[in-house]
């Protein structure tokens, strides 16, 4: 079959194309998929590169989002589940950790996918739609709506909002009721975003957003609940960390599921404590975050931002326009 492979960790030049790799075996509990589509997230390019602390077991075809078809049901699989079924996959395997990291992932012809990771897909959903869920916006579901932290009138500042998890948020605050202000690197982008119905958009490579929420909103006031926004989507950390401290309101919170610009920013505890704020880390995702969101795309109201469909030979080019920040959205392979 054909396949993604990583041979080594290092730049995107050690992603190489395979046009024979070897198909994957049907085993016991598990079944074969034909991957119909597969979506990139910056936490391949991590795996590209290399984590510390996480000790990849290479060569290892990587993609952790992937939506296909069953071809063959291994011993022991549930008789629910047979040939032709459409399914989901949920990329976290119980026993040996994510997909496209510590095993084969979505970007080849066939995947070894474990029993209980399929998540049965709805009609109206179709395989690119499904691919695109799972790590940006099943995290963006549970950020937002699991853990209950966006309600209707509720002022929500997104960083990094054309991202996968960014559009996302933005999609599902709206949804919400929320009026949602959108940061983005660029005019482009920006537009975008105002036209996936962010009620404000910044350029903050022109706009300091701290500052603007501030003169928009008010000052934070530590006697009253005046001034601020309610809630800022950071996911970036780095220099955006101490920013997004200074604008929010008292009692407001911070919403935290990755730190892609730097995990150990510069702090200032007296914010937290005088305005009494929330930090709120939410990690991963669940089925019954998947379900919801083929379920919100099947009854018509939400669909999540594709920015392009590339074939499998030029993968390596999507995790490019990945890693250097130029798509609105998702990237999806169609191996």
């Amino acid at each position: 079959m054909r396949a993604v492979v990583l041979q080594q960790h290092g730049g995107l030049d050690e992603l190489k194309y395979v046009p024979d790799f070897p198909d994957p075996g049907v085993t016991e509990g598990h079944v074969v998929i034909r991957v119909r589509a597969s979506s990139l997230n910056y936490h391949d390019v991590f795996t590209v590169r290399g984590m510390p602390g996480i000790k990849v077991p290479l060569p290892v075809i990587i993609g952790l989002d992937m939506a296909g078809e069953i071809l063959e049901a291994g011993p022991g699989v549930s008789p629910q589940w047979k040939a032709g079924d459409r399914v989901l996959v949920n990329p976290l395997n119980r026993w040996k950790g994510l997909m496209g990291e510590m095993l084969n992932g979505g970007l080849a012809e066939k995947c070894l996918v474990a029993e209980h990771q399929l998540i049965r897909m709805p009609d109206g959903v179709d395989f690119e739609e499904a691919a695109s869920l799972p790590v940006a916006y099943g995290t963006a579901h549970r950020m937002l709506i699991t853990h209950q932290t966006v309600k209707a009138g509720d002022k929500v500042l997104i960083l990094g909002a054309s991202g996968g998890v960014g559009t996302g948020c933005v999609i599902l605050a709206k949804m919400l009721g929320a009026e949602v202000i959108a940061c983005a690197g660029s005019e482009n982008k920006a537009r975008r975003l105002k036209a996936l119905g962010a009620d404000h958009v910044l350029n903050y490579k022109e706009v300091d957003f701290s500052k603007w929420a501030i003169g928009k909103y008010g000052k934070p006031q530590r006697r009253s609940y005046e001034g601020g926004v309610d809630v800022v989507v950071n996911f970036t950390g780095g220099d955006t960390w101490l920013p997004s401290l200074k604008c929010v309101k008292r009692g407001g919170r911070i919403l935290v599921c990755g730190a892609t610009g730097g995990h150990d920013p510069k702090e200032d505890l007296r914010y937290i404590w005088s305005f009494e704020l929330k930090i709120i880390g939410s990690n991963s995702f669940y089925d019954e975050n998947l379900i919801a969101l083929m379920a919100l795309i099947q009854e018509g109201k939400m669909k999540p931002v594709i920015d392009k469909v590339l074939p499998l030979g030029e993968a390596r080019e999507g995790l490019r326009l990945i890693q250097e920040r130029e798509v609105f959205g998702k990237v999806v392979i169609a191996p």
